[in-house]
């Protein structure tokens, strides 16, 4: 399924809903292992591509050796300034860039960090081959991506619940784009089409907890570009009273506990 203009834009009031709410209800635990890994390869200078309101950056920041280096980008300028807000211990170059045309030399890193952006890319193996292309030689590409919207509970609870509500034409950016690029053989042929002809994936599951059944709905249908979509076709807080009303249905009023899963891929030069 082909991204929408909107999938890529989260500007507005989306960066600190995004930070405040999506962050410590699904990225954490993810950035904790992303961090974790990386630190086991020891890099002395790292890219991060896509890194939105910096919880991979902080967690590498926590993580790696005091001189190692962190590069952060992402496309969306008001991501980059909420992350920047956020600080971190040591100095972080924050840049702005596009995955598709990055804007470093060959050879410039021994570590490239994705977290939750391989997604968006709109061409998958040109993006692949940029991140390869600023790799050392023996550099280590370390990326995740949702597995499909059905694994993940909140999600696919509140898809269903938005497809109710809008019967003719859903919303449907987290089946599209988050939760669209999870089949492994597609990863794989498109890593290869990028230059990385053998690649390590490792099926990942968590836990997504929330304090009650709307902190989920606020964070997915306002804190992401769901909301551009939902505000299309009707009221915003309607669809996030029927979201909140469907979570509580299935996993009760709160504390609320889902699963959620994700692919992380490594590949080397």
């Amino acid at each position: 399924m082909p991204l929408a203009p909107i999938d890529k834009v989260f500007s507005g009031s989306i960066p600190k809903m995004y930070q405040a709410l999506m962050v410590p209800l699904i990225f954490e635990p993810y950035a904790a292992d992303m961090a974790d890994r990386v630190a086991e390869i020891s890099p002395s200078r790292v890219l991060e591509i896509a890194c939105g309101t910096g919880v991979v950056t902080r967690a590498l920041d926590e993580a790696l050796d005091d001189d190692a280096t962190i590069v952060a980008t992402d496309l969306n300028a008001a991501m980059i300034e909420e992350a920047r807000s956020q600080g971190t211990r040591r100095e972080v170059e924050w840049r702005t860039a596009d995955a598709m045309t990055l804007p470093f030399p060959d050879a410039s890193f021994d570590c490239v960090v994705c977290q939750f952006g391989a997604m968006f890319f709109p061409g998958k193996a040109h993006a692949f081959a940029e991140a390869r292309r600023v790799l050392s030689p023996g550099g280590v590409y370390l990326f995740n991506v949702w597995d499909r919207i059905e694994d993940n509970d909140f999600a696919h609870v509140i898809a269903q619940a938005l497809a109710k509500m809008f019967p003719k034409d859903p919303p449907r950016f987290m089946e599209r784009t988050p939760h669209g690029y999870h089949d492994a053989a597609v990863i794989r042929r498109d890593l290869a089409g990028g230059g990385f002809p053998e690649a390590d994936i490792e099926t990942l599951a968590a836990r997504s907890v929330a304090r009650t059944a709307i902190d989920p709905a606020i964070a997915y249908c306002q804190g992401t570009p769901w909301r551009s979509e939902i505000e299309a076709r009707g009221s915003l807080e309607e669809a996030t009273q029927a979201s909140a009303r469907a979570i509580e249905s299935r996993f009760g009023a709160g504390p609320v506990d889902g699963k959620i899963q994700a692919h992380v891929v490594m590949v080397k030069r």
